[in-house]
């Protein structure tokens, strides 16, 4: 069975499911969910400059009345539950956890701890971090010790 460590920031919508467990063909998956609750005001002026530069300016415009920090943690907890069940109702085994301080030492300590063949990173482009190569992907290349595949989500967060 191939193991995949599956980094998200929302929940997984259907179109992502089925992008996910249909990377390695037929072999069966088994995933380590992780989901980090949206940051501090740091990460609201990031998303806001990300949804300007996508022409979006209502959703930036929108990004103060979006729950952050302790807020965030509730909307988590549900977007971890919905996105376990959507993986098992594909037919593939899953388990998660919040992550809530230091992703990318969770991520790596996850990756040893269950022998993962790869992690996949899904999340909404973030052009900002990804420009300076500070976006989750490109960090954990030089962190985790095994591949890393970057995969932008079919729905706005």
């Amino acid at each position: 069975m191939f193991t995949s460590v599956l980094m998200i920031e929302k929940a997984l919508t259907s179109a992502d499911v089925e992008f996910v467990t249909t990377l390695h063909g037929d072999e069966q998956v088994s995933f380590h969910v992780l989901l980090q609750p949206r940051g501090d005001q740091a990460d609201r002026l990031l998303r806001a400059i990300d949804d300007v530069a996508l022409g979006e300016l209502d959703e930036a415009a929108r990004e103060r009345r979006t729950p952050e920090g302790e807020e965030a943690k509730g909307f988590g907890e549900r977007a971890l539950e919905v996105s376990l069940q959507a993986l098992h109702v594909a037919g593939s085994e899953a388990v998660g956890r919040l992550v809530e301080d230091h992703p990318l030492d969770a991520l790596r300590s996850l990756v040893e701890e269950v022998g993962a063949d790869e992690v996949i990173v899904l999340t909404d482009p973030h052009y900002v971090e990804e420009f300076f190569h500070r976006d989750w992907a490109s960090r954990a290349r030089h962190k985790v010790g095994v591949p890393v595949l970057k995969l932008f989500s079919h729905s706005k967060a």
